[in-house]
């Protein structure tokens, strides 16, 4: 079991990030976040979750311990797999998804891109009891500093394709959000700052594909 890795970044594109360990690059899928964090050529602490199946080894990182362990948590559920699991911490953190759960949200699950409201239910009652309560993990782990990178729409539109959207439809929920939300502090960025909250974007521009 592989529960971090710790060194230099050697690349991040759309689907993840190489890690130099060592002088051994190894690939990890990461939440848009945790991508949005790493720089190549910086050090950098990520911690992992290896999924194996018959064919391969897939190595998933995350920006904290507890991302990692809801990440593995979710895995527990009928029908959630790694992907999809991934896809619902790109969407909400983890304190977002011990509510939604605890108070049996279903609206805010079928956020996520490829819940239903059927699943939703599936999973408040299977993990209501085991995902433990918000706050109760603060400071599990340490999460990667934040950076500033060169466009926050690469960055958002990396995490989208990273979840399986194509390039074009990416493209599209982006300017959609742009649209609807012209001049709004939380797309475009809050007083005294150049850059829009990618996080705030990519959940937004999620909801639009959702809702295509």
């Amino acid at each position: 079991m592989i529960s971090h890795l710790n060194g230099t970044v050697a690349g991040v594109s759309p689907d993840g990030a190489v890690i130099d360990v060592g002088g051994v690059g190894l690939r990890v899928q990461c939440t848009p976040d945790t991508l949005a964090s790493l720089k190549p050529g910086e050090a950098a602490r990520v911690a992992t979750s290896l999924v194996v199946r018959e064919d391969s080894l897939t190595l998933f990182g995350f920006g904290t311990d507890d991302e990692r362990n809801i990440f593995e948590l979710l895995q527990t559920a009928s029908g959630i797999g790694p992907r999809l699991a991934l896809a619902m911490l790109a969407v909400h953190s983890p304190d977002a998804l011990r509510r939604a759960v605890a108070t049996e949200d279903l609206k805010a699950l079928t956020m996520v891109p490829g819940i239903g409201n059927k699943g939703a239910q599936r999973i408040v009652l299977e993990l209501r009891d085991r995902l433990g309560a918000p706050g109760e993990f603060a400071g599990t782990g340490q999460a990667p500093a934040r950076r500033a990178v060169p466009s926050w729409r690469d960055q958002v539109q990396s995490g989208l394709t990273n979840l399986g959207w194509s390039a074009r439809d990416a493209e599209a929920a982006i300017a959609a959000v742009e649209a609807e939300y012209d001049g709004a502090p939380e797309v475009t960025g809050t007083p005294g700052t150049a850059e829009p909250d990618v996080a705030t974007v990519l959940r937004a521009a999620l909801r639009k594909l959702s809702n295509s």
